[in-house]
């Protein structure tokens, strides 16, 4: 039986306010939450048993998938205090149900989008007896990053701390947020103190000489841990730069059938729009996600943002890299500044926010 383990447990602070009410791995993308599009990736791999190692709001995730019908065992492991990553994977680890201590278990980030072939990468894990295989991905600018260097036969040398110069970027690897363990590693994470994998575990592992691989590739990855990285991640699985076993053909947006928009209205970059929105004349809607029971007021302009559910954007507004949270209404010709953040429920006034003034007569007496 191959079995995963998916680290769920995070409250997702950087995606604020989305997840004030909802996980970040729950959170709507390209149509679907994203843990459902790992989910499908996992048994388009043949993974039978899925443990989600949960933490914060934990019973929406046995509330998403208590009609799960498809052939999966799902188990839920909640973390009561915080154990790290490595504490939280052996506490996941308790209930895998495969017998062997040899048998591979594949873990996964919560937050990854990744295009990793994950038959090879179980394939690879298999043929070089290893005892851990990290999926690595290279990236432009690493000083963001720990780095992973490997010698010409894959085995990791080393974990480094973010470098500070470039002199210190020895390499352009980073850990990708993939894996695969040989069970018996993971059965050795002490379960009774908080781990980290990352500072511990495998730096630990490649001391004693066990054999730690990396399996590297230029494959698509992104974490979306940000608002602006969780809208394009959304909007590359919609266009195909993504892919996902959840979504169709390549296109410039995905719209929910029951979703209400006018002829005139644009719709391009990949966006979703939700269910029962309403986006009405001459909107332009571009690589941004606009939530259920959301309406959008004539001539308004969305730019790489989130709109969540039942909130409402004024007519002749206009928003770039903003996030709005639910319930929320923002009034007519408002000109949102970028990185703002709206907190469920906030009303703006029409005209009440602009970068830039209008012409507006001023109705004070002067």
């Amino acid at each position: 039986m191959q079995e995963a383990i998916i680290l769920v447990g995070g409250k997702g602070t950087r995606l604020r306010p989305l997840t004030n009410h909802t996980p970040k791995p729950l959170l709507s993308v390209a149509g679907s939450s994203f843990i459902r599009h790992q989910i499908a990736k996992l048994m388009d791999a043949g993974v039978e048993h899925v443990v989600f190692a949960t933490s914060y709001l934990a019973g929406l995730f046995e509330e998403e998938f208590k009609d799960f019908s498809q052939d999966l065992k799902i188990s839920y492991a909640v973390e009561e205090v915080p154990l790290g990553t490595g504490g939280a994977i052996r506490n996941a680890a308790r209930l895998l149900r495969g017998p062997s201590t040899n048998a591979p278990v594949l873990v996964l980030n919560g937050d990854i989008l990744s295009g990793v072939d994950l038959p090879a990468l179980l394939e690879q894990h298999e043929a070089r007896e290893a005892d851990v295989t990290l999926y690595l991905t290279r990236v432009p600018d690493p000083r963001a990053f720990g780095l992973v260097p490997t010698d010409g036969s894959g085995r990791v040398l080393s974990f480094l701390e973010k470098p500070k110069t470039a002199e210190e970027c020895v390499t352009d690897q980073i850990n990708a947020g993939c894996y695969v363990f040989r069970r018996s590693v993971l059965d050795a994470i002490p379960a009774d103190r908080e781990v980290s994998v990352e500072q511990e575990t495998f730096p630990q592992l490649v001391a004693r000489g066990g054999r730690v691989f990396g399996h590297t590739t230029d494959d698509y990855w992104r974490d979306l841990g940000t608002p602006l990285a969780f809208v394009h991640g959304s909007a590359d699985l919609v266009t195909g730069l993504a892919a996902s076993p959840l979504v169709g053909a390549p296109a410039e947006a995905l719209i929910h059938p029951t979703a209400a928009i006018d002829p005139t209205a644009r719709v391009t970059g990949g966006s979703t729009i939700g269910p029962y929105a309403v986006i009405g004349p001459r909107v332009v809607v571009d690589r941004s996600i606009i939530g259920g029971n959301v309406t959008v007021e004539e001539g308004a302009r969305i730019h790489e943002s989130v709109v969540d559910h039942d909130s409402s954007i004024g007519a002749e507004s206009f928003l770039r890299e903003v996030v709005v949270g639910c319930h929320s209404h923002v009034g007519a010709q408002n000109e949102l500044p970028a990185q703002l953040r709206l907190s469920c429920g906030i009303r703006v006034p029409a005209q009440g926010m602009r970068v830039s003034a209008t012409a507006a007569a001023c109705l004070t007496t002067h």
